[in-house]
């Protein structure tokens, strides 16, 4: 069996749409939708509806740590645009999810990640892509199992959420061969991004499923440029699979 890995699509679907290819199926650990581009200013929901100048001057706010600041200039645009500004943001949200889902190949399992809105998928998703949070699927004999989102952070990105809910979704999925997270478990060096210099949420529940259970592997995302890309607890090799907005390609795990 070959299972392709991607996480952190942040809008790539032209990438998306040639992951599956030589693979027996494709997981994916969300982060489906791109808002700002910490890259390419020009591109993401943010420069769509307000342009890339002022999505420069937003990300610069966020980079500099004035979260405050940042979330009164955006507050201020969405006002400006006229009508509901949530209007607006779904529209686009699901602009992109309609992209997304149409490209990416199947057979594939997913789960959502902190930026993800999970209310949305339904509506996207076509036969042969499963969703699955805080539960199993069983790929070519083994158990993976599935969880989704992130922690809640100074960031309020869409779907963060309480540690104690984190938690129990880890502990739903129970013993596996492969687990499957958004984010990665507590570990300084898959946690600090050398980018962006500073360290993101990982989760304590996690590490400890991981030392308890020792599933083969534990994969995850999120971290875009992470200190290490993969470290061991005990049997289990624990890997990040990769930026695949940045990247364009999948992990492989065979067996």
């Amino acid at each position: 069996m070959r299972i392709h890995v991607v996480s952190d699509v942040h809008g790539r679907v032209d990438a998306l749409a040639r992951a599956g290819d030589g693979a027996d199926a494709l997981v994916c650990l969300g982060d489906l939708i791109l808002f700002v581009d910490y890259a390419d200013h020009s591109q993401g929901i943010f420069a769509e509806l307000f342009g890339a100048e002022r999505a420069t001057r937003f990300i610069g706010l966020r980079t500099a740590g004035r979260f405050d600041e940042a979330r009164a200039m955006s507050a201020e645009l969405w006002a400006g645009l006229g009508g509901d500004p949530r209007e607006h943001l779904e529209a686009a949200v699901r602009r992109q999810y309609e992209q997304i889902f149409a490209a990416m190949p199947t057979p594939a399992y997913l789960t959502y990640g902190n930026v993800d809105v999970p209310r949305y998928w339904e509506d996207y998703l076509r036969p042969g892509q499963r969703v699955l949070d805080g539960a199993t699927v069983e790929i070519g004999g083994l158990t993976f199992g599935f969880v989704g989102g992130g922690l809640r952070t100074r960031y309020r990105t869409p779907n963060e959420i309480d540690d104690e809910e984190f938690a129990r979704k880890v502990e739903a999925v129970g013993q596996v061969d492969v687990l499957c997270c958004h984010i990665p478990p507590a570990i300084p060096d898959l946690l600090y991004d050398t980018v962006a210099r500073r360290f993101e949420r990982g989760s304590e529940a996690t590490l400890e499923a991981i030392r308890r259970t020792q599933p083969r592997f534990a994969l995850f995302g999120h971290v875009h440029q992470p200190l290490v890309n993969r470290t061991r607890v005990g049997r289990t090799e624990c890997v990040n699979v990769g930026h695949f907005r940045g990247r364009g390609t999948p992990f492989a795990l065979e067996w």
